[in-house]
């Protein structure tokens, strides 16, 4: 079978199919792969498609570049002075980010696929959520993940508290999000972040090796066991990604994240007030 080329509707996402693998590709390098508007519509769309499409056996989710995803676009908040709403009101701001929520990071957990994550480089913030949410992840021994999202005054979005909690456990889920530190590749292997490590000249060729055992393995079967899976966890991922996006909307109207982000583009320390 031959690759097969993908048109998303923007070059902020890309997307190829090739023996049953869809893999879609975040290519912001530049920004590191931050998500955009267009990005995160787009790899929404390209997963409801992919949900019903036969020819998808398995999801790969990769970013562009020396980056999987910076997770949001913090310059681009800064710029704004506002990281969610916009011209929108409040609860138009989080009824859009639910929605958004679900459709990415709620959809490549619920989907009836395998997905997986393959990390060139760093994870942060909602890119590290999106990670979070796939079934398995793969990282270059150079990347490094990191909740970030204390250091710009947000409580996290796109699931990673469901996530974290349910990959690492309580504590170091809570550990990992007050203090942002940055997580080894290593170290996501020892604590279960990550299923594999390898060197950065040899993460397309793992990738592909366990995503074509996936695309050629029983998907019926897999699809029942991935329900089941997550029928064994505890809680319900919608009303994570619900409250999440509440307090999301509600953190990026405090001064602490309009402060956090301007020091953030400044390349300094941010005060935090707690106002």
């Amino acid at each position: 079978m031959t690759q097969s080329q993908i048109d998303t509707g923007t070059s902020d996402l890309l997307a190829s199919l090739d023996a049953g693998v869809l893999t879609l590709t975040l290519n912001r390098p530049d920004a590191r792969n931050a998500m955009s508007r267009a990005m995160t519509q787009a790899l929404a769309d390209q997963l409801a498609a992919a949900e019903l499409d036969p020819a998808v056996r398995c999801i790969v989710l990769t970013g562009a570049g020396k980056g999987f995803c910076a997770g949001g676009d913090v310059k681009g908040m800064a710029a704004a002075g506002d990281g969610t709403v916009g011209n929108n009101t409040i609860d138009g701001a989080i009824h859009r980010q639910r929605i958004n929520q679900r459709a990415t990071a709620g959809k490549l957990f619920k989907m009836p696929k395998p997905t997986i994550a393959a990390l060139p480089g760093p994870a942060a913030g909602a890119g590290l959520s999106l990670a979070m949410a796939c079934d398995l992840r793969i990282m270059s021994s150079t990347a490094i993940m990191t909740t970030a999202f204390a250091k710009v005054g947000f409580s996290g979005d796109y699931g990673g508290t469901y996530f974290m909690t349910q990959l690492v456990g309580a504590a170091k889920a809570r550990e990992l999000y007050f203090l942002s530190d940055r997580v080894s590749a290593e170290e996501a292997l020892r604590i279960g972040l990550a299923n594999w490590v390898c060197e950065p000249d040899q993460l397309a060729a793992k990738t592909r090796e366990i995503a074509l055992r996936l695309a050629t393995g029983a998907t019926v079967a897999y699809r029942y066991m991935k329900e089941n899976l997550n029928r064994a966890m505890n809680g319900e991922v919608d009303d994570c990604l619900d409250l999440e996006a509440t307090h999301h909307v509600h953190c990026g109207q405090t001064q602490d994240h309009r402060d956090a982000t301007k020091a953030f583009v400044e390349k300094r320390e941010p005060v935090f007030h707690g106002r």
